[in-house]
């Protein structure tokens, strides 16, 4: 089970290098491990594994106060979905081999997104635990945006994403409250769990559990008035709509229903939900798919009029409801995926899914339009199509079922008719508008259908192969019946099962069925009668315009909350800030129980003397007007603070705390650089901020002061150096609780500091490349030098001697010692931490004596890639020990033995630390690269412009210097031409 997991995951890690390297034939690769995983469940189910209740467990113990184990249960339900899953994910990646023309870049992500997607699904519906079940439910969502907006130049797509993301995303959010409210009120966490509560209708707050966990079933499943994204969602590629919005992603809230039917039915609030949703779904989206153009839009609203119908039964809770319902979710992933892939062939060969446009498509592609009739007609209800059998059987189970008695069963009827009749409508609307020879073009082909090309057997195939199994479980339906019925001996061991049958002689559900056919088709006949009662605007008003107007709504409430609580200053911000931390701690101090405050003021002069220091430090920061000034000055409470972790016996908080102060020193360096010198005075009153920090500092205090003193049990510090010791084999318990005992937290506050990192490194390029030109190392044909980088820039010829002097003598000393607290972290004071932080500040050093080409000299490594690599490192010690049956983060240890040195023990929590080791540096090295490196660079860049523009003027006036040099010679020629023949005229006259 958990194998066919990591193989789904592995198939999509490699998906982009294998569409990258051998081209679009990589689909049918993935499409193995799918198939394989079909064929390994079916031979579940062939060997017997699920019968009497049989299922396959893994679970991994982790964070069990929370209710967060990993929690898997593969029973025959979930086996059922598994097969829809695997087997039409695995269709779907061969027929994207002939559907995509070119292998564009963005093609190896949308491989990846798909195996992905089908991996999500299956780890939705074998995850036992609702948490982790909900984990998979969103990342489903988060796919679904991706695949979506694949084409994400298109505006369409990008609103259909977002649309399906947000609707989805909210339901499941609510889904998520629900979940809560179910375990906290009922202690129920695993869905095997639910059906062993007594009294589910006396349990406390379970309508409001049902109806927000179901918000979420039915946003998934597209149920009216949350139906319109679906449609929209057909912006994306056909593979995806034939994947997850016919066969995959919409049956989540189909799997969901059907795990909680047989329970939750009991509670009165689930008919009135399910139902009157799922049947008023049925009839919408049935009526609205006789309108559309684009053939995939007919098929999307008949989705969404089929999953209502599949809601409506299956929601019922008996046994019967059960049977019938997963009989139509199976036909309904046969056929509508095969049709959707055929529409998808239609438009990848004609260039057009508009039905207007199409016309002689059946004569010309005689096998597509067979493949299409067949699994129309089991959309429709035609024997002796699988269709038709579980339609039977919905007809049956609805007209004899007892928990619908009386009205509520009648309607449910009706509606079920009803919605039946215009399934056969629109199939018919669909195989005519896709297929017919059409008054309209002269009984004669189309231009698209004339210049069509070629379809191949990739393009075929897959519809073909899911088409047969239309047939063939109409003809025999014992062959999904026995399955089913695993689950329903399991569910229901009280209740006498039937099973699937084409054939069940002359009785009201086949007259109901050929009164569905008979009105179905005289509907059809007349559907210029019926395109005359549909209006121009939807009746009941337009779900697509309502979602526009609620998010323009929030939009427009948003941005005058904002308005008016965000003035853009910095001051009213933080003074709200600390106003609240003022008010709101004292007053419950107040209002609540009192303490007697104790508080030890020092416990040796040195502690007091420093606090005077820092309290002194702080109060002439203040009143500084150099920024480097007050800088350094608060800098120095930071290091007092060091002092006094010291004092206290807390080496490794003091050597941590110096460390990170020095860093934040460099980057207040850093930022200073592009700020005026001095502080501009103000001339404004500061009493309310001297009241405001005094009141702020008063109430830590306070605070601080009665939080010590309320201690009334021992510690738990005093048991941890022992669990150091024992469980994570060191003996420095600090280092030991942030790689072992809590490396949950640290696990997640190193995932801070990466999105941290790349925010400000964003912020800092804005849409600029974090690259450089280039990072490989060359042969250096030059002398070697103190530093790394060359000598014939602006900054070599910069340098101070002393610092490079220094930077030469001190670096390597640096990164002996920061080798040597990681690796004595786990013992001594030090840690992967704190060797981060001093190789960093190592390479902060070589920046400050060299510059930008220093850094990337020193370390030619992206940082991205060195954080990647931390997270990943990381990551992999908390994955590892789950694959030896151990919950994550678990701890092992190997002892060895050197010669002087005797034994010790290696933790594989050093992998961990390796992982922090490698994020703060990455951290530390994205700050130089943009804080750094950009800002000097873009001062380069400034200067070279100033350069650049003096030249040119030089030259402009060079230029002009000569023009008028030029313009003076010829006025003076001009003036000696006028000269001489006035001289000539002269002589002339007296020669006369």
């Amino acid at each position: 089970m958990l194998t066919l997991l990591l193989a789904l995951t592995a198939a999509s890690a490699i998906a982009p290098v294998l569409l990258r390297s051998i081209g679009r034939s990589a689909f049918a690769l993935l499409a193995l491990v799918p198939l394989g995983g079909f064929l390994w469940v079916v031979k579940l189910f062939a060997d017997g594994v699920f019968r009497d209740g049989g299922e396959i467990v893994s679970t991994f113990t982790w964070m069990p106060s929370t209710n967060l184990n990993l929690e898997f249960r593969l029973d025959a339900l979930a086996a059922l979905f598994s097969l829809i899953i695997l087997g039409v994910g695995a269709l779907v990646l061969f027929y994207c081999w002939g559907y995509f023309d070119s292998n564009p870049r963005r093609l190896a992500k949308f491989g990846f997104e798909l195996s992905a997607f089908a991996m999500a699904m299956y780890g939705l519906v074998i995850s036992d635990n609702f948490l982790l079940m909900y984990v998979f439910w969103e990342l489903t969502s988060i796919l679904s945006y991706m695949l979506v907006s694949y084409y994400g130049e298109r505006a369409t797509s990008r609103r259909a994403a977002m649309q399906a993301l947000m609707v989805t995303t909210m339901g499941g959010l609510a889904m998520l409250v629900g979940i809560n409210l179910l375990g906290f009120n009922a202690g129920i966490w695993r869905l095997s769990e639910v059906s062993q509560i007594a009294d589910i209708e006396g349990t406390p707050a379970i309508s409001a559990a049902i109806v927000l966990i179901m918000l979420g079933a039915l946003t998934k499943s597209a149920q009216a008035p949350w139906h319109f994204w679906l449609p929209g969602a057909m912006a994306a590629p056909t593979p995806v709509s034939a994947y997850l919005h016919s066969a995959a992603m919409v049956k989540a809230g189909i799997y969901l229903v059907a795990r909680l039917a047989p329970d939750m039915s009991a509670v009165t609030t689930w008919h009135l939900l399910v139902l009157s949703t799922g049947g008023f779904t049925m009839l919408l989206g049935g009526w609205m798919a006789l309108k559309q153009r684009d053939l995939k839009l007919v098929l999307a609203y008949g989705t969404v009029s089929q999953l209502g119908f599949i809601i409506t039964v299956i929601g019922v809770g008996s046994r019967e409801a059960a049977m019938a319902g997963l009989a139509i979710t199976f036909a309904h992933s046969l056929f509508k995926a095969a049709l959707f892939m055929i529409v998808g062939t239609i438009d990848h060969a004609t260039g057009t899914r508009d039905i207007h446009e199409l016309s002689g498509l059946g004569k010309k592609q005689p096998l597509l339009a067979g493949l299409a009739i067949v699994s129309a007609a089991s959309m429709a209800g035609i024997p002796p199509l699988f269709g038709f059998v579980a339609k039977e059987a919905a007809l049956e189970m609805i007209l004899h079922e007892e928990l619908l008695t009386g009205m509520p069963g009648r309607i449910t009827l009706v509606v079920m008719v009803a919605g039946s009749i215009l399934t056969m409508a629109y199939s018919l609307y669909f195989l005519h508008g896709a297929f017919a020879t059409k008054p309209e073009h002269d009984r004669k082909p189309s231009e698209a259908v004339r210049d069509m090309h070629r379809v191949g057997p990739t393009l075929w195939l897959s519809p073909a192969i899911l088409t047969a199994g239309t047939i063939v479980f109409g003809l025999v339906p014992a062959l999904l019946s026995d399955p089913i019925n695993n689950h329903l001996d399991a569910r229901f061991p009280d209740v006498e099962g039937e099973t699937l049958a084409l054939w069940h002689g002359i009785n009201v559900p086949l007259i109901l069925s050929a009164v569905i056919i008979t009105a179905g088709a005289i509907m059809f006949w007349q559907r210029d009668l019926v395109a005359k009662a549909q209006f121009e605007q939807p009746a009941l008003g337009n779900a697509n315009a309502v979602y526009d107007t609620i998010l323009s709504k929030l939009h427009h409430w948003s941005m005058r909350l904002t308005a008016s609580t965000q003035r853009g200053s910095l001051a009213i911000n933080l003074g709200v800030i600390f106003a609240t931390l003022m008010v709101v701690p004292l007053a419950a101090l107040i209002l609540g129980a009192s303490n007697n405050i104790r508080m030890i003021v020092w416990e040796n002069v040195w502690q007091g003397l420093i606090v005077i220091i820092m309290a002194g430090m702080a109060f002439f920061a203040t009143l500084q007007r150099n920024r480097l000034s007050a800088v350094v000055m608060v800098g120095m409470t930071g290091y007092c603070l060091a002092m006094i972790f010291a004092l206290h016996g807390a080496p490794d908080l003091a050597l941590t705390q110096a460390l990170v102060e020095t860093i934040v020193m460099v980057i207040f360096m850093l930022v200073l650089r592009k700020m005026p010198t001095e502080v501009e005075p103000r001339h404004d009153d500061n009493r309310l901020r001297a009241w405001l920090s005094i009141g702020t500092g008063v109430s830590v205090v306070v605070v601080a002061m009665t939080a010590m003193s309320a201690r009334v049990a021992e510690p738990i510090s005093t048991t941890m150096p022992e669990l150091a010791y024992e469980i994570g084999h060191g003996r420095n318990t600090v280092n030991v609780l942030l790689v072992d005992l809590r490396a949950a937290d640290t696990l997640g506050e190193i995932t801070v500091l990466v999105i941290a990192a790349v925010g400000v490194a964003s912020l800092i390029f804005g849409t600029g490349k974090f690259e450089t030109q280039s990072r490989r190392p060359t042969l250096q044909t030059t002398k070697a030098r103190w530093l790394a980088s060359g000598v014939n820039d602006e900054t070599a010829q910069n340098r101070s001697l002393m610092v490079e002097v220094a930077t030469r003598i001190l670096f390597p000393s640096m990164m002996l010692l920061s080798a040597y607290f990681f690796f004595s972290g786990h013992n001594a004071p030090g840690g992967g931490f704190a060797g981060g932080l001093v190789a960093a500040l190592a390479l902060t050093l070589r920046y400050l004596a060299g510059g930008r080409k220093e850094i990337e000299a020193t370390l030619p490594v992206h940082p991205s890639k060195v954080l990647a690599a931390g997270l990943l490192m990381s990551a992999t010690a908390a994955v590892v020990p789950m694959f030896f049956g151990n919950p994550p983060l678990t701890s092992g240890y190997a002892t060895f033995s050197l010669p002087l040195i005797g034994e010790f023990d290696v933790p594989s929590a050093l992998l961990f630390d390796a992982g922090v080791y490698a994020i703060v540096v990455g951290l530390i090295m994205h700050v130089l690269a943009s804080m750094g490196a950009h800002i000097d660079l873009e001062e380069e860049s400034r200067k070279q412009r100033a350069r650049d523009r003096a030249i040119e003027l030089q030259e402009k006036n060079r230029k002009r210097r000569e023009q008028q040099k030029r313009d003076r010679l010829q006025r003076f020629d001009e003036r000696a031409a006028v000269s001489s023949a006035g001289s000539s005229s002269i002589s002339k006259s007296s020669e006369k």
